[in-house]
């Protein structure tokens, strides 16, 4: 069997890949590695005592399989000793906030992200509400059916409903910001997902006029046509309202792009460099710097670069993002797609957070966001997936001599970018250039090169 964590904890689909016997086994060694729940087993409640018992909180997004995905994963925690809070529909960077808040040994968030409705996932957090290194998912992974003395009587977990601690996390976004948002109209897009009722809640709280789209989850809808995938509707209505912004989040809420009142899309790069420049002129971005990935646009490394902040680039996802901040004492990064890490205020990617501080500097600045965001030149970016070859062959020398031709040609107006998959036998080429045509051109050229050589 392959390794069951991927890049953002355990998924597949509901019911065939992930299952609930999974979903409960998986939970019972979580709570074993992070919440040492073990040496909570050995009183049956008859002694009298009443010992401290290690404690998680269990969040989801409003997908069916939820529902039976929590109820497993409830079990597992409080059949292994842990007292549980269920928190229910809330987005993953609430649940991190919330599991430190308060004072939980460790935080489970189901949900599939941007993915649909059919898949799901399960996510575990520690104590500090960050997501889990590689060699704690290891050590999870090999305790799955453990044997270990069960605890009987009032050693066994409790449960309770903690539903009202959501607008715990609604206050302490609204204690991040600077000013309120009063006078904008905002439309937002909560995709069917985990934010459709404390993203409209914080909005408003902020002084935003709301209106919102994507705010009727049935457990099916999620991501359907709406969220930060599916743009086009939002794009209408912004325009079609005379909205000033809007908003648009993934299905968990970690992430959000936004529209500008033109319905010109606004992405993550875009975000950052409205952010990062409004921080360091507010004397609160840590070193000057920025954390990025390699697929960050080249305007937005040079748009940066002008205003005198530097780009630290990472591979591609945000927990590479998030270790280069923490080991370099950075407090601001994030990726092209709308993660966006705010370590100040968040432990992980908040789609909320990043929402409320880009409309606070639309509020402030009192210039359109399309201005704001027109720091940056996106350059035309072309990603080309060549599928059937050989990742391992992603350096071979036919290769890196086009690549030098392409950026000799290229000079200082554009890169290329070349990336084996790390799960798939594909190579991904991406050229950036000043104009498409030249990006397409170059982007086909090399294409060619990889199906010929890497084989």
């Amino acid at each position: 069997m392959g390794r069951l964590f991927g890049t953002d904890g355990v998924r597949g689909v509901a019911g065939r890949d992930l299952t609930a016997e999974l979903a409960m086994d998986l939970s019972v060694a979580a709570a074993h590695v992070l919440g040492d729940a073990g040496a909570f087993t050995a009183d049956d409640g008859r002694s009298g005592s009443a010992p401290h018992r290690p404690i998680a909180v269990v969040g989801r997004d409003p997908r069916a399989s939820g529902e039976f995905l929590e109820a497993a994963v409830v079990a597992g925690l409080a059949s292994s000793g842990m007292d549980v809070l269920r928190l229910g529909v809330l987005p993953t960077p609430a649940v991190a906030y919330l599991t430190t808040a308060l004072g939980a040994d460790m935080g489970v968030m189901l949900s599939a992200s941007h993915n649909p409705a059919p898949d799901n996932g399960i996510k575990f957090l520690n104590r500090d509400g960050y997501k889990l290194p590689d060699a704690v998912e290891n050590e999870i992974e090999q305790r799955l059916g453990e044997k270990w003395d069960r605890p009987v009587g009032g050693a066994v977990g409790r449960v309770r409903d903690a539903y009202g601690e959501a607008d715990r996390y609604v206050s302490h976004l609204l204690s991040t910001m600077s000013g309120r948002l009063d006078g904008l109209n905002v439309v937002v897009d909560c995709a069917h997902g985990a934010a459709h009722i404390v993203a409209p809640e914080a909005l408003m709280r902020a002084g935003a006029k709301v209106e919102t789209i994507g705010a009727r989850p049935d457990g099916l809808n999620i991501n359907a046509g709406v969220g930060s995938t599916h743009l086009d509707k939002l794009q209408q209505i912004v325009v079609s309202r005379g909205a000033d912004v809007g908003i648009a989040y993934d299905g968990d809420a970690d992430r959000c792009l936004a529209v500008a009142h033109t319905g010109e899309v606004i992405d993550g790069d875009q975000i950052m460099a409205v952010l990062a420049m409004a921080m360091r002129a507010d004397g609160r971005l840590a070193g000057e710097t920025v954390v990025a990935t390699v697929m960050s646009n080249l305007g937005f490394k040079l748009a940066l670069k002008n205003a005198g902040i530097d780009v630290i680039e990472t591979a591609v996802g945000d927990r590479y993002v998030l270790e280069a901040m923490r080991a370099g004492g950075y407090n601001f990064g994030g990726e092209q797609s709308g993660h966006v890490l705010m370590l100040d205020h968040a432990t992980t990617g908040d789609g909320l957070l990043t929402s409320l501080h880009l409309l606070s500097v639309v509020a402030r600045e009192g210039r359109p966001l399309a201005e704001l965001a027109a720091v940056m030149t996106r350059l035309p970016q072309v990603l080309v997936n060549v599928k059937g070859v050989d990742r391992a062959k992603a350096s071979v020398p036919e290769l890196a001599e086009a690549v030098a031709a392409a950026e000799a040609e290229l000079g200082e107006s554009g890169r290329v970018l070349i990336r084996p998959s790390g799960t798939e036998p594909m190579i991904r080429v991406m050229v950036e250039a000043a104009s498409a045509e030249q990006a397409q051109q170059l982007a086909d050229r090399l294409a060619d090169v990889v199906r010929t050589a890497c084989v």
